[in-house]
């Protein structure tokens, strides 16, 4: 029995781990900070009722559809991220994000050519 202290720690840990690592709104039974209260107050008990009530069931964990492949937009692939419940109104924000990055950065460009036009016109011409 001299490696129950360690077993006991490493299911306290692992509990806390997972419980500050799981998306708040995926938590059952209790809030985020009851359950850390929990697992702390009563180490053993709160990590064993956690892993077998708190935790979300994997059907309940977002998945990605494309994982490890390379998605339509991929500055926006990254683990962890929010996976829509429809994912054709998903696309549809992305591309509106996307087109109006684009206008905004073609704006920019349109001032800065004109500022070096202005620039250019106030010195006078170099010569050779």
């Amino acid at each position: 029995m001299p490696y129950l202290g360690l077993i006991y720690l490493v299911i306290l840990v692992i509990a806390l781990i997972d419980i500050i690592n799981t998306d708040d709104a995926a938590v059952r039974g209790l809030p985020k900070f009851a359950w850390v209260i929990l697992v702390v107050m009563l180490p053993l008990v709160g990590a064993l009722v956690w892993l077998a009530v708190g935790r979300p069931a994997a059907d309940e964990r977002p998945h990605r559809q494309h994982s490890g492949a390379a998605s339509e937009f991929p500055e926006y692939d990254h683990p962890g991220r929010y996976v829509p419940q429809d994912p054709e109104a998903d696309r549809e924000f992305l591309q509106q994000l996307r087109d109006r990055a684009e206008q905004q950065r073609q704006t920019a460009r349109e001032q800065q050519r004109a500022a070096d036009r202005t620039d250019d016109g106030d010195q006078p011409p170099a010569t050779s």
